[in-house]
C-alpha cells in the first residue's frame, strides 16, 4: 500500500546494519547542472546594493495570514475512530491516532513554526515566485535521483519556505538554501541520507562542501533546531485512509494521484498561505472528484474528520486544479514527468474535467 511507504516491519537498527554493507557514496546515474537560469528570471528588479550573505529579518507572530480556520475539533469521532481501530497492524498505533493528529494541528497553526504567507513581497527583495518555482521544480528531480522519500521532498520545502520567511537572501544563494534544506530533511527523515558531497556533485561543484555546511547551521540556528513540523503529506496519509474507509482494497490510483497533486501545490508560492491540513484536505477532494466526477467529492466523514467544509477548500482545490491542467506553470515538468510513469499508474496523464461544478463546494 502506498500510504505505508514510512512503515517498515523491520528496525531502523537493522535498517542501518543492512545498509553499512553497501557502499558507502551515492553516485547519481547522470549529472546535474546549476540552476544558472535563476539569475535571468528578471520578472522582478534587481537591487545592485543587496548583500550576498543572509540578513535575517525580524519574523512578527502577530502577521495575519490567510489560513483557513478549520471546524472545532471533536474529541471523539465515530468513523474515523473504526477506520484506526479496524487496522491489525500495530504500528498504525489505532488508539492513539486522535490524539496525535490533534497535537499535528496544534503545531500547523503555531505562527512561529510556520513560514510567512506573502514572504516574497515583505521580506525578500532579489527572489520571485517564479524563481521559487524553478528551485522546488528541480528539488524534486534531485529527490528522484536518490530515491528520497517524499516525506523529506515535503520537509525540504517547507525548511525553504520557513527559512526564507525571517532571512533574506539573493538569488545567487538560492540553489544554497535549496540543497541545505534537502540535506536537513534528508538527515531527519531517511534512514541512509545522501552525503554533503553528494548536494555538491547535484549543483555541478557550483557550492563548496564548506559553503553547503555553513548554510546547513545557518538554517539550524534559525529554527532553533526545532526540526519536526507536520507536512501536507503527514496529513495526506490520514486523509486518504479516511477517504477509502468503505473501500474492500486500497485505491493505488487515488493514492498516487493525491501524492500528484499535493506536490504539484509545492510549486505555487500562493499554496504556502494555506496549513498543510487545507491542502491535503482539498488534494483529497480534487482526487476524488478526477476520479469520479459524477459523484460529490466530499462526505460528512472526511469533514468530520479533517474539519474543514467544501467551501473551505475552493480556492486551494481550484489552484491546484489549474496546475493539473497546465493553464499554471506548463513549463515545470518534473513533478509532471516524475508521475507519468507506470510505478505511479500514470496518474499525471488522467483526463479532467476542464471545471468544477459550483455546487460541489457548497455545504454539505
Amino acid at each position: 500500500m502506498a500510504d505505508k511507504e514510512n512503515f517498515v516491519r523491520v528496525t531502523r537498527a537493522a535498517k542501518k546494519r543492512a545498509s553499512a554493507a553497501m557502499a558507502d557514496e551515492q553516485v547519481p546515474t547522470k549529472k546535474r547542472v546549476v540552476l544558472g537560469e535563476l539569475p535571468h528570471l528578471s520578472n522582478a528588479a534587481v537591487q545592485d546594493n543587496l548583500s550576498s550573505g543572509i540578513e535575517p529579518q525580524k519574523h512578527k507572530c502577530g502577521t495575519k495570514t490567510k489560513a483557513k480556520k478549520a471546524l472545532p475539533m471533536t474529541t471523539t469521532v465515530k468513523t474515523t475512530q473504526n477506520t484506526d481501530t479496524k487496522s491489525d497492524d500495530p504500528q498504525l498505533c489505532g488508539p492513539y491516532v486522535s490524539d496525535v493528529y490533534a497535537h499535528l494541528h496544534e503545531l500547523e497553526m503555531d505562527p512561529n513554526r510556520r513560514p510567512l504567507p506573502d514572504y516574497i513581497e515583505k521580506i525578500q527583495k532579489d527572489i520571485t515566485p517564479n524563481m521559487r518555482g524553478v528551485l522546488v521544480d528541480w528539488l524534486v528531480e534531485v529527490a528522484e535521483e536518490y530515491k528520497l522519500l517524499s516525506d523529506t521532498l515535503f520537509l525540504s520545502i517547507f525548511y525553504f519556505d520557513r527559512f526564507l520567511s525571517v532571512n533574506r537572501l539573493n538569488r545567487q544563494r538560492l540553489q544554497l538554501l535549496g540543497v541545505s534544506s534537502m540535506l536537513i530533511a534528508s538527515k531527519y527523515e531517511e534512514i541512509t541520507p545522501p552525503h554533503v558531497e553528494n548536494f555538491c556533485y547535484i549543483t555541478d561543484n557550483t557550492y563548496t562542501k564548506q559553503e553547503v555546511v555553513k548554510m546547513e547551521a545557518d538554517i539550524l540556528n534559525s529554527f532553533k533546531f526545532e526540526l519536526g513540523n507536520p507536512t501536507i503529506k503527514t496529513f495526506l496519509r490520514r486523509f486518504t485512509r479516511i477517504a477509502q474507509e468503505n473501500y474492500k482494497t486500497p485505491n493505488l490510483q487515488l493514492e498516487f494521484l493525491g501524492y500528484y497533486l499535493a506536490e504539484l501545490s509545492l510549486l505555487d508560492y500562493n499554496c504556502v498561505k494555506f496549513l498543510p491540513s487545507l491542502v491535503a484536505a482539498s488534494v483529497v477532494f480534487l482526487a476524488r472528484f478526477m476520479i469520479q466526477p459524477k459523484m460529490h467529492p466530499w462526505t460528512s466523514s472526511l469533514q468530520q474528520y479533517t474539519r474543514y467544509r467544501p467551501a473551505d477548500l475552493r480556492e486551494c482545490v481550484l489552484i491546484i486544479h489549474d496546475w493539473y491542467l497546465s493553464r499554471r506553470g506548463g513549463s515545470l515538468q518534473a513533478v509532471r514527468d516524475k508521475y507519468k510513469q507506470h510505478k505511479f499508474k500514470c496518474v499525471a496523464t488522467m483526463p479532467s474535467p476542464p471545471e468544477i461544478p459550483a455546487y460541489y463546494f457548497e455545504d454539505l
